[in-house]
């Protein structure tokens, strides 16, 4: 994992915001894409040696209200403040889960329970490292005949950066790769064990697709979207989903899905053999 996550994206976020955006004549021959150094620390009300200590990952212990007024200067959005706090948390190498705990592949019987009543949505439950614990009949029927449920466990971070089917499946493919990365780093502790031995998996199987994203500053992952899947029997299809995170001793997270259209609705249905209606659109 990137050691200086929080470096990075404090500078990722700098370059993003132009001088106009914070009311900044833009000048002539800048060398610095979006706000330089010292412009942000000066709006920010810090010192420019501190705000390099903070890019550069000499301080890591930022106080919440600095972390504040970079977040109001780089005009950073709800989930992107809650990004920048998780990641000041954990720069220090601390957990945002215990390291060394390996990752949980038990299901609560009240999750497994919950998920019986998602039928026939497609959902599944996930754990850190991206492996599916557990699934509906309605994502089974989905997700099979793609090849997502293949291996021991069954891993989506897998499938997408080392399965030859992936890029077919997902027409969006760069975009749920970046998100799939986006969560692997944000769930994990810089110093997780089983989070290293996958990204050192990864980085030689998969390469350049998985190494560079994973060495790039990440921003907050999507909790909800929509997400196309090409089916062999279905066609296209168009997901909307959400992402419900059980309790942090878990470690785990639901993901639910219904159709984003009506087509995809009554493809789902033909899937799982009920009658038309029974998974209504969530039509954008």
């Amino acid at each position: 994992m990137t050691i200086n996550e929080l470096g990075a994206y404090l500078r990722a976020r700098r370059e993003a915001v132009t001088p106009a955006d914070v009311g900044l004549p833009a000048g002539a021959r800048r060398r610095t894409p979006g706000l330089r150094r010292s412009e942000l620390a000066t709006l920010a009300g810090v010192s420019v040696e501190y705000l390099a200590r903070l890019e550069q990952g000499r301080d890591r212990h930022p106080s919440v209200q600095v972390l504040g007024a970079l977040a109001d200067v780089l005009r950073l959005d709800p989930e992107e403040r809650i990004h920048l706090r998780r990641l000041s948390k954990g720069a220090d190498g601390g957990v945002l889960c215990p390291a060394g705990v390996p990752p949980a592949r038990s299901v609560r019987p009240t999750v497994r329970a919950l998920l019986d009543r998602l039928e026939p949505a497609p959902a599944l439950l996930l754990n850190r490292l991206g492996e599916v614990l557990a699934r509906t009949s309605g994502y089974e029927r989905l997700a099979a005949p793609l090849g997502l449920l293949d291996g021991d466990p069954p891993s989506l971070v897998r499938f997408v950066f080392t399965d030859s089917r992936a890029r077919a499946v997902y027409p969006d493919w760069e975009r749920v790769a970046d998100e799939l990365v986006a969560v692997l780093k944000l769930e994990s502790s810089r110093d997780d064990p089983h989070v290293s031995h996958l990204a050192d998996e990864l980085t030689v199987v998969a390469g350049a697709p998985f190494a560079d994203r994973l060495a790039a500053p990440a921003g907050p992952p999507s909790p909800t979207g929509v997400e196309r899947l090409t089916h062999p029997e279905a066609g296209e299809l168009r997901l909307a989903y959400e992402t419900l995170e059980l309790p942090v001793k878990d470690g785990q997270r639901l993901v639910v899905y219904l159709p984003a259209d009506d087509a995809t609705a009554l493809a789902l249905d033909r899937l799982s053999g009920r009658r038309p209606g029974g998974l209504r659109a969530v039509n954008d």
